[in-house]
């Protein structure tokens, strides 16, 4: 099979690789249906973090199972599924907390820019639809696989309650995907931290009420003028840099809660200010595998629309100018087609 291999800082390749198989009873093979390039994933694309020789790429998927072990007995060959970028086993501890994502078995994901995927833990990690989706579905689905589900995890863990305020910090596609979460949770003022206008436009649409553009001090006083002075009750942080965090924390009431999904660069969090705040912070990998039933259920009824936030559909073998797309900015974020 053919996929994509990052060799090093704006360097990746669409090449030949070895196909997968099944190594342990509870692993899957599927046929990628679509795949996608992550914000995440330029973390290394630009060098931000290290790659020491050839790297298999990406991490979001739905496809057609082609085999599975002998332990897999929740889907079968010819089935479409969708599954979380971080493996689990659906019986540990953790998972059965709702925590799957910190599954004592769990693998992330990290070969999926690819025509066939090994699943890991297939039976706790993968969901199949009833039937064949329709064509339209599809991009939603894929984005359930992360950024939907992990705009989600934001929401839910920065407390988004039904008649609140919430602010989302970061206009790419897990923000962008928690602005629907902030809706469908029953946010009544949303404040979307956007300084493209094409995303503030995606924004507005999936339910945003406020755009405000201003960065660092400006941006936080603008959140105060919007909250009567003392901030928001809640605040998705989607980005993860230290830049980003201050303006999430700083933004948030006393009593109000951050969500941080965004993977840490250079973050650090004052111990004496947050004490101080009264803000409550909690993230870490999304809990896509406990979303995903119900994340499937609002697209296929079409409640919402994530697959919205791909705006440059590409080939699968023109994989590096959806990088650089993304890279440039000239994109949201890229889906791409075996």
């Amino acid at each position: 099979m053919r996929g994509a291999v990052l060799y090093g800082p704006g360097d990746v390749r669409f090449e030949e690789r070895e196909d997968p198989r099944i190594v342990a009873p509870t692993d899957a093979v599927i046929r990628t249906v679509v795949t996608c390039v992550c914000g995440s994933d330029l973390w290394a694309f630009r060098g931000t973090d290290p790659v020491t020789g050839p790297t298999p790429m990406g991490h979001e998927y739905v496809g057609i199972v082609e085999e599975v072990g002998a332990g897999v007995t929740n889907v079968k060959p010819g089935q479409f599924v969708i599954g979380s970028f971080a493996t689990s086993d659906n019986t540990c501890p953790n998972c059965l907390n709702g925590y799957q994502s910190n599954c004592v078995h769990r693998e992330f994901m990290s070969t999926c820019q690819a025509e066939y995927v090994r699943i890991p833990n297939a039976h706790g990690t993968l969901v199949a639809t009833d039937e064949l989706p329709g064509e339209e579905f599809v991009p939603s689905l894929l984005a359930l696989s992360d950024v939907m589900g992990t705009g989600w995890w934001a929401a839910k863990a920065a407390e988004v309650r039904p008649g609140s305020t919430a602010v989302v910090v970061g206009d790419g596609a897990v923000g962008l995907c928690g602005v629907i979460a902030a809706k469908e949770l029953g946010a009544e003022r949303i404040i979307a931290m956007s300084r493209h206008e094409s995303r503030q436009k995606l924004a507005v649409e999936f339910g945003a009420t406020d755009i405000v553009a201003e960065r660092g001090a400006e941006g936080i006083a603008r959140i105060k003028d919007l909250t009567d002075g003392v901030g928001a009750e809640s605040v998705l942080e989607c980005v993860g840099t230290k830049e980003s965090m201050q303006q999430a924390l700083a933004s948030t009431r006393p009593g109000g809660n951050v969500g941080f999904v965004g993977v840490p660069h250079d973050v650090a969090v004052d111990g004496q200010e947050l004490f101080f705040s009264h803000v409550g912070l909690r993230g870490g990998p999304a809990l896509v595998r406990a979303y995903l039933p119900d994340l499937i259920d609002r697209v296929l009824t079409g409640r919402i629309n994530p697959g919205k936030v791909f705006d440059l559909t590409l080939p699968l073998d023109q994989i590096a100018e959806g990088y650089k797309a993304m890279d440039e900015r000239h994109a949201i974020k890229t889906l791409l087609k075996p």
